[in-house]
């Protein structure tokens, strides 16, 4: 925006000129796009004072504390208890809602862009002990992190030598006021001062003799003495306060005097696991916009080029965390996921989604895990993590709790947006301290399976069989001249051989003679023995199911809940309808195999009272299986494992071992289905 200290300019720029001297800027504060909107304004008018809306108190600590970005910290004041004789009570009654205690309000909900408390385990242990929000003391607290657009400014001005002014009200209590604001992202298609008109409607007047009334006057009053020593100023504001910010300037009304208290402040670094509850961006996406600035590389479109990069870092971590056999999270289903959260969130009425609609849509697309790796790197800030320093103050919920054991209720001097609290079921990885109590417990002689799973594999099992049955007539299929019957279809391969003739070729196939009643899988080949330890035989508790052979991963090494493991299948051959046969594993007339693979198969064959058995494998079958099969008068009817999808084989191949039946009522809890 060129203009002059003299206000001359464009009459939309005139908009946001509170006088010839002074600019104001209206911010939606803990907003990325607006920090990086404010940075470049300042930048362009090359202010000589930047005047910001905290008091005069927390100048030098908040300084202290840019000086120390990126690493997350607040500074905050301490408020005078609310005794019945001190005055205060009143006040209080007469700003806040007594109806509407922050503790009391978000039991068992979620606020949007985090995950339940029970996934976080941030909620202060002495507020669960019984205390209410009311008997705990408070501090109001200014947030020092990159994507707060006041931070961004004086972070602009501490580096480029500009003036600052620190004008707001010192008040004894602090009372913020939260709205529902448009999302900031429409900044990139509309000016500063069109989003600031168009919120004139959403600006309500302040309260007359109220806090926000007083803070506005004073401010205005600040801003006037400021224009003796100053000819370009600079002023971020709240968005909702601009307009009454200009009114009071201009009537110039007396604000009255400041009552005179002393607050103790301090600067607080913050613990890395809870910077999700001082970042009101994605915290991975405040990350992002540091590292763009380390790089000296643009960041104009990051609200939405990060959630992009969000999602490959967060599939990245799936991947090495889960390490599956079929990396089904393809870039075929992560655009299902991008349209899904899309959808989701111009059904929201917003522009960019939130970190709640992006652990939805993956919870959804790719299942419990991948929406915990998500939830997981989202809420990360590794600038964090990486720096040195001593303990943190552990944020929660509108509370925060003190390296020396202090809880206090905590107000935002920086709040943004409204918070809109919700809820979502997500069954995190236990923790290794879990898993070995879990595994002390475990009773080797009672194990069953998990019936979901159980039919879930029979279904998949079925239609392998089908196909095969489908196959088995092929081989007899016979090509004969179009006369008058179009029998099993055209037959385009021979067709097109005699296409010199113009005639055309149908083909016949016979039915099938013959059924199949083993099913083999092998889903991972060569199979590793020591890889897959367990091998043994299931048989089935109903006629619905198959006698069940198999090798796979040790289940006691992967614990998930009290009585409940994972396993992964590396072969297995299913048996229906089902009958007893002897354990294949232990069988002395299959000593000669000398694979896992050629023992299933040998197995299969011996045990099939059918000439075909069906098997699936990643590659056609090897001359020693085909021997194998020779042997016990069988053939082999081959179906390739590419020809299914990468998530149905994952869903087949993983499934849980039980610690007996009574487990089946609660295994659901600590079940992830992907």
């Amino acid at each position: 925006m060129a203009e002059d200290a003299g206000g001359k300019g464009s009459a939309r720029e005139q908009v946001l000129r509170l006088s010839p001297k002074i600019t104001i800027l209206p911010v939606i504060h803990g907003s990325g796009d607006f920090a990086q909107e404010v940075r470049e304004r300042i930048l362009r008018l090359e202010p000589d004072c930047l005047a910001v809306p905290l008091p005069p108190s927390f100048q030098e600590l908040v300084e202290a504390g840019v000086d120390q970005l990126p690493r997350l910290s607040f500074v905050a004041a301490e408020e005078p208890s609310l005794d019945a004789g001190s005055g205060y009570a009143e006040e209080e009654e007469e700003y806040s809602d007594p109806s509407a205690e922050p503790w009391e309000d978000i039991s068992g909900d979620l606020p949007e862009g985090d995950l339940p408390e029970e996934e976080t385990g941030d909620a202060p242990d002495d507020v669960l002990d019984g205390d209410t929000a009311a008997d705990l003391p408070s501090c109001n607290y200014v947030p020092i992190e990159p994507c707060q657009p006041v931070i961004a400014a004086l972070r602009v001005a501490m580096g480029e030598r500009i003036a600052r002014a620190f004008i707001d009200r010192e008040v004894p209590h602090f009372y913020p006021e939260e709205t529902a604001l448009p999302d900031p992202y429409a900044l990139k298609e509309v000016s500063l001062e069109a989003f600031a008109a168009a919120l004139l409607t959403r600006a309500t007047m302040p309260l007359p003799g109220g806090q926000r009334d007083l803070r506005i006057r004073t401010m205005a009053h600040r801003l006037r003495a400021l224009e003796a020593d100053f000819e370009n100023i600079v002023f971020v504001c709240a968005a909702l306060d601009w307009p009454w910010v200009r009114k009071a300037y201009r009537e110039e009304p007396p604000p009255e005097a400041e009552e005179t208290f002393y607050a103790p402040l301090r600067r607080y670094d913050v613990a890395a696991e809870t910077a999700a509850f001082l970042i009101q961006e994605i915290p991975y996406i405040a990350y992002l916009y540091e590292k763009r600035r380390e790089e000296l590389r643009g960041d104009r479109h990051l609200s939405i080029d990060g959630v992009k990069e969000l999602l490959l870092e967060a599939r990245a971590a799936w991947l090495s965390e889960n390490a599956p056999a079929y990396n089904w999270l393809t870039p075929q289903r992560l655009q299902v996921f991008l349209q899904y959260v899309r959808n989701l969130t111009l059904q929201a009425g917003r522009l960019t989604p939130d970190l709640f609609t992006l652990v939805l849509a993956a919870k959804q697309v790719g299942g419990d895990e991948f929406a915990v790796s998500l939830a997981d790197t989202a809420r990360r800030y590794p600038l964090q993590e990486e720096g040195a320093g001593g303990e943190g103050v552990r944020l929660g919920i509108e509370m925060a709790e003190f390296p020396d054991g202090g809880v206090a209720r905590m107000k935002n001097r920086l709040g943004g947006q409204q918070l809109i609290w919700r809820s979502i079921s997500l069954k995190p990885k236990p923790k290794p301290l879990q898993k070995k109590e879990w595994a002390q417990r475990w009773n080797p002689y009672g194990i069953c399976s998990w019936p979901p799973e159980d039919t879930r594999i029979e279904s998949f099992h079925t239609h392998v069989r089908e196909q095969a049955r489908a196959l088995l007539g092929q081989d007899l299929a016979r090509s004969e001249k179009f006369t008058t019957s179009i029998k099993d279809g055209l037959d385009m391969r021979e067709t097109l051989r005699n296409f010199h003739t113009g005639d055309l070729y149908v083909k016949e196939i016979p039915p099938a003679r013959g059924a199949i009643e083993v099913v083999v899988f092998l889903f991972d080949t060569p199979a590793d023995p020591e890889k897959y330890a367990w091998r043994t035989m299931w048989y089935a508790e109903h006629e619905e199911e198959s006698t069940l052979c198999m090798y796979a991963t040790p289940f006691e090494e992967n614990l998930v809940g009290p009585g409940v493991a994972e396993s992964t299948y590396g072969g297995a051959f299913f048996v229906f309808p089902p009958r007893l046969i002897a354990d294949v594993w232990t069988d002395p007339r299959f000593a000669f195999a000398q694979t896992l693979e050629e023992r299933l198969i040998a197995g299969a064959c011996f045990h099939s009272q059918e000439r075909f058995v069906a098997l699936v494998s990643p590659s056609p079958p090897l001359p020693r299986w085909r021997q194998i099969a020779r042997m016990t008068k069988k053939h082999l009817i081959h179906i390739p494992l590419g020809r299914f999808s990468r998530d149905t084989l994952e869903r087949s191949r993983r499934f849980h071992v039980l610690n007996g039946r009574e487990v089946r009522s609660y295994a659901a809890r600590f079940i992830r289905e992907m």
